[in-house]
């Protein structure tokens, strides 16, 4: 197996893994801050890096049911959150091909 390259964001706020400080999304990538995940506030972003997803599953939600993937850092393998693969709701598509990152899993690393 080769060497894992990480990518390292810019921009005035960036957030990381709380472990190991690994680089996930920049504020600008950030949706939503009304969230909620297991581990208590959760934020929705358009995109992040350095994430490995894991395999889809279906999950039932506050909001319906979702097809979603745990989403692990590419460094630590700490489980951030998850990605939305599908919402069956339609006023929850918004939410399709974007990322949950739980605020307790994060640091803000500048």
């Amino acid at each position: 197996m080769g060497m894992k390259y990480r990518r390292y964001l810019a921009g005035e706020r960036i957030y990381g893994c709380s472990k190991c400080k690994t680089h996930l999304a920049t504020i600008h990538s950030m949706v939503s801050r009304a969230f909620n995940g297991q581990h208590g506030r959760a934020y929705l972003f358009d995109g992040v890096v350095n994430v490995v997803e894991g395999e889809p599953s279906d999950r039932l939600m506050t909001t319906g049911n979702h097809t979603v993937r745990d989403i692990y850092c590419i460094k630590c393998a700490t489980i951030l959150g998850w990605k939305y693969d599908r919402a069956y709701e339609a006023s929850q598509r918004y939410k399709e091909g974007k990322y949950i990152l739980e605020r307790n899993l994060l640091v803000d690393v500048q």
